[in-house]
């Protein structure tokens, strides 16, 4: 399975080398926030505001060294993927822009489609 993470593109431009990827949410939050491609719209917008880049981590949960929980913490009816634990760069299988309209709203890429 598959799920994404967004993030500044100058921060994973900081960490693209590493080995693993996350202490500041780790330490915020005690996990790594994530969405399911079908799930981001509802992520999305909490971002429109922002001026900086931000690139779309596509993740294989298949390769992840630390344990996947979804959870619906804020109640919306929505259970999200949260990783407890870093996330180790090996499997992450691909990095897209992330794109949105004239109206700031999200853009699915094209790459998207093949982690349905």
């Amino acid at each position: 399975m598959y799920i994404i993470h967004s993030l500044k593109e100058d921060i994973w431009n900081t960490y693209k080398n590493k080995k693993y990827y996350g202490e500041s949410s780790i330490d915020k939050c005690g996990f790594i926030h994530c969405s399911e491609i079908s799930t981001y719209k509802w992520v999305a917008p909490n971002f429109a505001n922002e001026t900086d880049n931000y690139v779309i981590l596509i993740i294989d949960t298949d390769r992840l060294e630390n344990k996947v929980v979804w959870e619906d913490l804020g109640n919306f009816g929505v259970e999200y993927p949260h990783i407890y634990g870093l996330l180790n760069t090996d499997a992450i299988v691909e990095v897209v822009a992330h794109l949105w309209s004239e109206d700031k709203e999200w853009i699915v890429n094209d790459e998207l489609e093949k982690y349905k």
